[in-house]
């Protein structure tokens, strides 16, 4: 990622029920390995932080009461649905993670083929206060041309905030180099602007 250009990290482990059942001390406990690692190796020009991506689901509204979030900065706290379906209670959970004083960071919309026909939905969620993260390689076919298409709509409309890399694996980070194009250069000057400005 450093070869990328990529040296400000922010990790976000999903948190996800039984299936990811991450806590902030299980995330900030492998946060001081990978950073105690980096020292080992004498990597110092990269600064890692650690997040997470919390899953809207039945059990967010629990975590959410505890009121311990682990946020990508002060108070934007990463949140992410299920790909068949938005839950049901989505605009209570939105508004519950704001009366809680954190502004809800929507992972990868354009990855939610249940809204790619219905652009309003887009707009419903962000006059409900919900900022978009764009998942970069949604820029390229890796998920599907539907998903590709609906990203540059997105772009075109200035409906993101934010843009992350999503990277899980080698292979992404493959795919993660065939994103800088001229097109997509103009595409995301803006927005990569917001990344630093927002995040260092």
């Amino acid at each position: 990622m450093a070869s990328y250009g990529i040296k400000n990290i922010i990790t976000t482990s999903h948190v996800l029920g039984d299936v990811y059942p991450n806590t902030p001390e299980i995330i900030e406990r492998a946060l001081k390995e990978v950073r105690a690692a980096l020292q080992e190796r004498n990597i110092t020009d990269i600064t890692i932080d650690a997040a997470a991506e919390y899953m809207l689901d039945e059990q967010f509204s629990a975590i959410l009461e505890k009121d311990k979030l682990l946020t990508l900065k002060d108070n934007y706290v990463l949140v992410e649905m299920s790909y068949f379906n938005a839950p049901i209670n989505l605009y209570e959970l939105l508004f519950e993670i704001q009366l809680k004083g954190y502004k809800p960071v929507l992972a990868h919309p354009e990855r939610y083929n249940f809204y790619h026909h219905d652009m309003k939905q887009y707009y419903k969620l962000k006059t409900a206060g919900c900022l978009f993260q764009l998942n970069l390689l949604s820029l390229t076919e890796h998920y599907g041309k539907q998903v590709q298409k609906t990203a540059e709509k997105l772009l075109k409309e200035h409906m993101y905030d934010f843009a992350g890399t999503d990277v899980h694996h080698q292979n992404h980070l493959n795919v993660l180099r065939t994103v800088s194009t001229k097109k997509n250069k103009n595409f995301l000057e803006n927005i990569m602007q917001k990344n630093i400005k927002s995040f260092g």
